[in-house]
């Protein structure tokens, strides 16, 4: 998993770094807002951001409204980071208002961290999932809205026109266009229609074959 780390602190970035690496994550990491919010709007951009709060360019709660007015439906995780005195409202204010996913305090406590790190990767893997399977989803309707609407059908042979003018068998059409199968068998109707007179024709050809 790739992190994505803004913090003006020297010290709290290279520490920050220093834990995040040491648990296997890869780190980009930056010194401001603005070289960060680049990075985030790239086709590479981790999914899981580390923001200080506070630091030139864009703050950290400026990206967290960016990110999530600018690319709603791609999943960010986004964990902010606060001062050690912060007052219950602030977090409040940066969580819920900006858009903010969780916080962390300096002085970093390791395992806090990390486990923070963790709910944040576990969230956005059940995102992805989710997003895999709506697209599954979609991808599934977007078959069957195939066999919807009006399909030209010869009155007499019964085969079904396609967009290209080819004229098929019912079973070749649906079978090209669905993951359907058919297992073959004789209606009611078709039996009284068909069958019966042609097994009818048959014994009376063979009383015939009989007698001669």
């Amino acid at each position: 998993m790739k992190i994505l780390i803004a913090d003006d602190d020297p010290v709290a970035l290279n520490l920050l770094k220093m834990m995040l690496q040491k648990w296997n994550y890869e780190v980009v990491h930056f010194s401001n807002g603005s070289d960060a919010w680049k990075k985030i709007q790239s086709n590479d951009s981790p999914s899981l951001l580390i923001l200080d709060r506070q630091m030139p360019g864009y703050h950290g709660e400026q990206i967290c409204k960016m990110v999530r007015e600018q690319f709603p439906d791609k999943p960010f995780y986004i964990i902010l980071i606060t001062g050690a005195a912060i007052e219950s409202n602030d977090v409040v204010e940066g969580i819920m208002q900006f858009g903010a996913d969780d916080y962390v305090t300096k002085p970093f406590i390791a395992r806090e961290l990390q486990a923070r790190v963790q709910a944040g990767i576990r969230i956005l893997n059940l995102e992805i999932t989710l997003a895999n399977r709506v697209k599954e989803l979609e991808n599934a309707l977007t078959n069957v809205k195939q066999l919807q609407g009006l399909l030209p059908i010869c009155s007499y042979c019964k085969k079904i026109r396609d967009d290209k003018n080819y004229w098929s068998e019912v079973e070749s059409y649906i079978t090209r266009h669905s993951d359907a199968k058919f297992s073959h068998g004789v209606c009611p109707d078709c039996v009284e229609k068909y069958v019966k007179p042609e097994l009818e024709a048959l014994k009376q050809k063979k009383r015939t074959e009989e007698k001669d």
